[in-house]
């Protein structure tokens, strides 16, 4: 299949499965935290598909249906048809196998209130009715290699922030999965080493949110599996390693007027527009309360402390980096490439959610003209708790409790999500944060045990 061909429709979806020796099809859709679901069905069920949707039990999906509501029906989206390149290389008979991601409808065809896809959808629409035709997205997903995923976690190399070392098995494993998302039709700008030791990123070229949620779930996949290949495992667990920097996503995004960025205003001193001040100062006014969507593990605020470059202090920039909003300086004829950096995500969220609660507060502070305050250049981690508070930089919660209970009282992330994934995401992270504050950890037993 070329990549220069954009699937448009089933019909030439349908051709493309003929002429590719398609068999199997895979139905890809997420639960509300995240967790990429998948069946499978024979290419002679494809037909169907498209016009009906194929039937699934969504009681057995997190925070999906009851058992006494359970039917769904996933319907593929035929513009995300894609070879799966590590399921087709050397299959018997030379028969490949596709994927295509889904929409969830319930069996009347009515959209599933439940359908992380479907809420990203929603506030996209709001976002086309406020004459927004784009939301671009930019995420920069980190993640570490390890050599297994069992006991404590032993690194490939010990190299560090965009260093160049002799050729070993991460910069095939780099580059072989850059080769596999570019063959499946998702553009990658550029890859690197980072920071901690064994600690690679891989960055996707922009896209609108939609394709991008897509992309970067597959993305995970792909990491994942050119990984398992070579026997080593790759994870984009927040902070696996102590006294390391952990995996952050940091998310550029930006606001279209058709082809005008919403975002650029030659005049200003900053290069940015009325509106997107608005927007800045939405996302730093909100991203408290949907911070447990951004940072949805226990495990996600062991990153978010001062001095491992996660940005606890909410605040903008345009160099300072310990900010948790920064805007990228402006380069003379780059006005598109006029964006914020959102730099407080890691990459374990589920990115329908994550891009939809930051859409929802940028469009709050637009539509209601919040007014942005003046940078901060500072480093701000450097300050004293004292300095910090005369100027008024508050902190992002300190844990997933404490984030929990900002979300459970907004009514701008029930707005966005919807009450039936809000009331199940919130439930579901109360049980998490249960099972972590009573279960007995190694640093206790190692503390106290000698001692008490």
């Amino acid at each position: 299949m070329s990549l220069k061909n954009i699937v448009k429709s089933k019909e030439y979806v349908l051709k493309l499965t003929r002429d590719n020796n398609i068999r199997f099809i895979r139905l890809w859709f997420t639960d509300i935290l995240g967790f990429l679901k998948s069946f499978s069905i024979n290419i002679d069920e494809l037909e169907n598909a498209f016009d009906g949707g194929m039937g699934f039990d969504g009681s057995s999906i997190e925070g999906y249906a009851r058992i006494d509501e359970s039917d769904m029906m996933a319907v593929p989206d035929p513009t995300t048809f894609r070879i799966l390149p590590w399921r087709s290389e050397g299959s018997s008979g030379g028969v490949a196998v596709a994927r295509m991601f889904c929409d969830i409808v319930e069996p009347d065809g009515t959209p599933y209130k439940g359908d992380p896809r479907g809420v990203l959808k929603r506030n996209l629409k709001k976002a086309a009715d406020m004459g927004f035709d784009h939301y671009f997205i930019g995420p920069e997903l980190e993640f570490f290699y390890f050599k297994s995923s069992e006991g404590m976690p032993e690194v490939l190399d010990h190299g560090g922030y965009f260093d160049l070392t002799p050729l070993d098995l991460a910069s095939d494993l780099r580059k072989e999965t850059i080769l596999t998302l570019e063959e499946m039709g998702i553009g990658v700008e550029y890859s690197h080493h980072e920071v901690a030791p064994s600690q690679h990123e891989i960055d996707l070229r922009y896209t609108d949110a939609l394709t991008m949620a897509d992309n970067a779930m597959t993305y995970r996949l792909v990491v994942k599996e050119i990984a398992l290949k070579h026997g080593v495992y790759a994870t984009f667990m927040p902070k696996p390693l102590y006294g390391q920097n952990g995996n952050g996503m940091h998310t550029h995004q930006s606001l279209f007027k058709g082809e005008r960025n919403a975002f650029f205003d030659p005049k200003d001193k900053f290069h940015l527009s009325e509106l997107g001040k608005a927007y800045i100062a939405g996302i730093l006014k909100h991203t408290p309360e949907f911070t447990s969507l951004i940072c949805q593990w226990v495990n996600s605020y062991k990153r978010l402390v001062p001095n491992y470059e996660a940005p606890v202090y909410i605040s903008w920039a345009r160099r300072n980096r310990s900010a948790l909003v920064r805007l990228p300086m402006y380069k003379q004829g780059k006005e598109k490439s006029t964006r914020i950096e959102l730099r407080c995500p890691d990459p374990a969220c589920n990115p329908y959610l994550a891009f939809s609660v930051m859409l929802a507060a940028g469009l709050e502070g637009i539509e209601k003209g919040y007014k942005l305050d003046e940078p901060i250049e500072e480093d701000i981690f450097t300050m004293t708790e004292i300095e910090r508070k005369r100027r008024d930089i508050k902190s992002l919660p300190g844990d997933l409790y404490e984030a929990i209970c900002l979300t459970e009282k907004s009514e701008l992330v029930k707005r966005t999500l919807g009450e039936h994934i809000f009331k199940k995401f919130i439930a579901n992270k109360k049980i998490e944060w249960e099972q972590y504050r009573t279960y007995v950890t190694r640093y206790e037993i190692d503390r106290y045990l000698p001692i008490l």
